[in-house]
């Protein structure tokens, strides 16, 4: 059974752009963007701070969670981070 944590993360660029993504160490994660190893539209756009982040129980749920998020417009991006996924 898998016991390892997976996330929704959101991170804020340096040119107040968002940037979310999936991973099971949002630590690790953030230090890889930060290094300029992560993502490539962060590399750019560093430094970046995680703003926001969601657990979820499965690796599916948290890359459902991405999908979603992703296809939301910045409004609304902004408005799931202020209420959560309980809206």
């Amino acid at each position: 059974m898998d016991n390892s944590k997976h996330f929704l993360y959101v991170l804020e660029c340096s040119d107040s752009t968002l940037y979310a993504g999936y991973t099971t160490d949002i630590d690790r994660r953030l230090r890889q963007h930060n290094e300029g190893k992560g993502a490539k539209y962060t590399r750019g756009r560093v430094p970046v701070k995680c703003i926001y982040q969601e657990e979820y129980k499965t690796k599916r749920e948290a890359l459902q969670a991405e999908y979603a998020f992703k296809q939301l417009s910045r409004m609304n991006k902004e408005r799931y981070m202020r209420e959560g996924k309980e809206q």
